[in-house]
């Protein structure tokens, strides 16, 4: 199976002359050249941005969904592909609903009439990896029941394998795909697959944000249905709203459209900075609008997660950004690890500082952050930053949430709306107010350990006297050998000039 979808991605690249493509990434050229005179009878005028959206929906939605995180790697690809590849849709037509019945009754063991009271057999939604139908519970409760898409795993599977020899090639072959990683790219792609193949893994994730937002007035999150959940069937609460897109429909039920992209702001920083753990898939399509305005999350198959280390770094570097402390922000970088040690501050700041102070001061309907994060990619590439792959979803999130703030509220500063959370968020970690909350955390460790320090002080001074004699034993044993070695070179030399003697004694005196 695996070398007949090889054949038919094969095929497919040629179809739509995306070899041309690779061969354009030869910075001398010549093989381009040779290329097309190889194959000097294709001729096509259709861009290549269009070419490789096109070849990818042919493949299926899992190329397809690996586009879309393309697209957002314009540390990768150049401007032109990165606009083609933001314009994909993961529209997967339904399967059938015998399929979907079939596969509740053999995970709940029973007809699907004595687990619901009510059940659409008409999906009313259809992704990839899996489908939406509304049901009711015998409670009374209406419910969600998600659905995975049978014989997907193995489509994965064949894909995501095929995939990592591709980025091994790339990283083999091309001088930048070091720098870039792009395995580390599609591992970490083929992690948040896993992470949604598995329903029970998702519920656990709306579980966990549903508990951290449990008493915010800004975001809405749906309650799981435990005892009718599986690794291939998720029932959880239904959401009634209004999608975020209709901004019309919004605007007819009164909604302040600037009060709730500044809220979504908000709930995005607290998710990353307060968390560690954020919604990663926040399109429209995910998204609903409570009639009390409030926010309603859907679909967590794609959740983000966030060391302190990385939090603490996105802080800083958020924070310098908006004091226009460039300096800072290539400090961090050199700090971090992550651009060489040998780097000059001055010239890497200066570069940092000709991106970004043009968009300071702006409304967001005249800021690209396409642009913007285009050019941060190349200044990354000059001063050979490395690109870290787990950040690749804080940044597909980044630019979701431009987009949605595009649609709510074009005037929208989202620099002084994110500036005073991120300085609290700060104070609270790093400054004086964190001391206490530090304290708590880890008094239950000092309890533990504090009635053994003695002991311990005891053991570690024990072992520092039996290493500090070990040594002087070592040292005195390799100096033995040491002798013993020069004794025994000695003795060879001597026995080996003592036989040239002998043999020129023996020869001289004619015994030879």
């Amino acid at each position: 199976m695996r070398l007949l979808r090889l054949i038919r991605i094969v095929w497919i690249g040629y179809r739509y002359r995306l070899d041309e493509i690779v061969c354009a990434a030869d910075p001398s050229g010549r093989l381009s050249r040779w290329w097309r005179r190889l194959f000097f009878w294709r001729h096509d005028a259709t861009p290549r941005g269009v070419r490789l959206r096109v070849a990818l929906e042919s493949l299926g939605p899992i190329f397809v969904k690996f586009g879309q995180m393309l697209s957002t790697r314009r540390d990768l690809i150049p401007p032109d592909i990165a606009d083609e590849l933001a314009k994909l849709q993961d529209r997967v037509p339904p399967f059938s609903s015998e399929t979907a019945l079939a596969i509740l009754e053999h995970h709940f063991g029973r007809p699907v009439t004595e687990v619901f009271a009510a059940f659409d057999p008409e999906p009313v939604a259809s992704a990839s990896v899996a489908q939406v139908h509304f049901a009711q519970l015998f409670d009374g409760r209406e419910a969600a029941v998600k659905i995975l898409r049978p014989g997907i795993r193995q489509v994965i599977e064949h894909d995501v394998a095929l995939m990592d020899a591709a980025a091994w090639l790339l990283e083999t072959l091309w001088s930048e795909g070091e720098r870039l990683r792009p395995r580390e790219v599609v591992a970490e792609f083929a992690k948040s697959l896993e992470d949604e193949l598995d329903l029970m893994r998702e519920a656990a994730n709306c579980s966990q944000l549903r508990r951290n937002f449990r008493d915010a007035k800004l975001l809405i999150v749906p309650e799981v249905y435990w005892d009718y959940c599986g690794s291939q069937v998720m029932v959880m609460e239904r959401m009634h709203g209004t999608p975020i897109s209709r901004i019309d429909a919004l605007r007819a039920q009164g909604i302040d459209l600037k009060r709730l992209s500044a809220a979504g702001v908000e709930i995005f920083f607290t998710q990353v900075f307060r968390d560690g753990f954020f919604h990663a898939d926040m399109h429209p399509g995910n998204i609903l609008v409570a009639p009390d305005g409030r926010y309603i999350a859907l679909d967590f198959g794609i959740m983000g997660t966030l060391s302190d280390e990385d939090k603490n770094y996105l802080a800083v570097n958020f924070l310098a950004f908006f004091q226009r402390d460039y300096r800072r922000v290539a400090l961090a970088h050199i700090e971090a690890g992550w651009a060489p040690p040998y780097v000059r501050v001055e010239e890497f700041e200066g570069a940092i500082r000709a991106v970004c102070e043009p968009i300071f001061d702006r409304p967001l309907k005249e800021i690209s952050f396409g642009k913007t994060l285009l050019r941060l990619f190349q200044t990354a590439r000059r001063f050979e930053v490395e690109v870290q792959p787990q950040l690749v979803l804080l940044q597909k999130t980044l630019l979701n949430i431009e987009g949605l703030g595009r649609q709510l509220d074009p005037d929208l500063d989202l620099w002084q709306t994110a500036k005073p959370f991120l300085e609290r968020w700060m104070s609270e970690q790093v400054g004086w107010r964190a001391l206490p909350k530090a304290l708590r955390e880890e008094a239950p460790h000092w309890a533990k350990w504090l009635p053994q320090l003695p002991r311990l002080v005891h053991q570690e001074l024990l072992a520092r006297e039996t290493a500090r004699r070990q040594a002087k034993i070592a040292a005195r044993r390799a100096a033995k050998a040491k002798r013993t070695q020069r004794v025994r070179r000695a003795a060879f030399v001597a026995g080996w000039v003592a036989s040239l003697v002998l043999v020129w004694w023996l020869a001289k005196n004619g015994w030879l």
